[in-house]
């Protein structure tokens, strides 16, 4: 039973959840940034250098023989698949970056001081009174 609860625990937590959810919201940004970089980037960049279709790009080590498909090496979706990543990189570099500036941002903030013990307040009240006098 004891180990059911710590698990509870465990997966309770506040950084769990939020991890959890981060893995989430990354997989759906990747996802996006797949589509823009296979839809709308690589498109532009194939017809600047020749109408060439980056998916189709491939060295073709046996040609196809009946039933038997062809064995090819297939480098143009490894390129689109590298400026995904790439893409993917800058932005979580760019987060990441602007969460640590807000980070420091928060530690540069000086520390209220703390208040007066009561006795403090005491011999003050005290000393102000006696210089009235």
């Amino acid at each position: 039973m004891g180990m059911m609860k710590e698990f509870k625990d465990f997966a309770v937590k506040g950084n769990v959840m939020d991890m959890a959810i981060g893995i989430i919201i990354g997989g759906a940004f990747g996802k996006i940034v797949s589509s823009f970089v296979k839809d709308v980037l690589m498109p532009p960049i194939g017809l600047l250098l020749g109408n060439v279709n980056f998916t189709d790009l491939q060295v073709v080590l046996r040609e196809a023989v009946g039933e038997t498909a062809a064995v090819t090496i297939n480098y143009g979706v490894f390129l689109q698949t590298v400026v995904d990543f790439l893409i993917i990189a800058f932005a979580i570099f760019m987060v990441v970056k602007a969460m640590n500036s807000m980070k420091k941002k928060e530690e540069a903030k000086p520390a209220a001081p703390p208040a007066p013990s009561r006795e403090e307040v005491l011999l003050t009240e005290i000393r102000d009174a006696l210089t009235r006098k």
